[in-house]
């Protein structure tokens, strides 16, 4: 475990970080109704959450999640160096965790497709019952039930078991978990938060790089 026999976690946001693309949109890109940019404009615009957004703009796909799933797998990629820190994560006995806001119907379909189905995940739970979506939040904060999953109430149970959290993100969506964790690694537009909040970062590109910071703190 190294100097200080710290428990290291690492964990890992999904869209344009453990996958290449951002899944979600491939998906409402191909599947969902015209609408659903103008459902993205609203949230971006703050008239609504995440969570609204993302089942407004989801209840608007007819097919059944499985083929959303099985094009999920087909069509995304990991990306580069995934495999490498899944198998040191294994070998160091360090917790490899996937925390995303998004949806289990595609998340665990591009995980097992790539032989990684024993990586925990986090995220938004569906059901398809007649013909209809349904989400599950586990994650949720007392009283921000509206705002669903909360990535840094995932960061901080880790935490509290006595690891020390090492956490991967892109997006705004990760700075609640990056303010939280103790060794943050980002890129794109979450390195632009963390430097307005004065948080410290590293920066990746891929998941070697990752890599090497996960073997220089373990």
């Amino acid at each position: 475990m190294g100097e200080t026999d710290t428990q290291i976690a690492f964990l890992t946001d999904f869209d344009d970080t453990a996958a290449v693309q951002n899944v979600a949109e491939m998906i409402l890109e191909e599947f969902g109704e015209p609408t659903w940019k103008d459902i993205r404009s609203r949230f971006r615009n703050g008239e609504m959450t995440l969570k609204t957004y993302q089942e407004l703009a989801f209840q608007e796909i007819t097919v059944h999640p499985s083929i959303l799933g099985e094009y999920a797998a087909g069509n995304v990629d990991l990306r580069p160096g995934f495999y490498e820190v899944y198998e040191y994560c294994a070998e160091s006995h360090i917790p490899l965790v996937v925390v995303s806001l998004g949806l289990d119907l595609y998340i665990k379909p591009v995980l097992a497709h790539n032989g990684f189905h024993d990586v925990p995940v986090h995220c938004v739970e569906t059901r398809y019952e007649d013909g209809e979506l349904t989400y599950l939040y586990r994650d949720v904060k007392s009283g921000k039930e509206d705002e669903g999953n909360s990535k840094g109430l995932v960061v901080q149970s880790f935490k509290r078991q006595g690891c020390q959290v090492v956490y991967a993100g892109d997006g705004r969506s990760d700075f609640e978990a990056a303010r939280e964790a103790d060794i943050v690694i980002a890129r794109s537009i979450l390195i632009d938060e963390c430097k307005a909040h004065n948080i410290n970062y590293s920066v990746f590109e891929d998941f070697y790089d990752i890599l090497q910071i996960l073997k220089s703190v373990s």
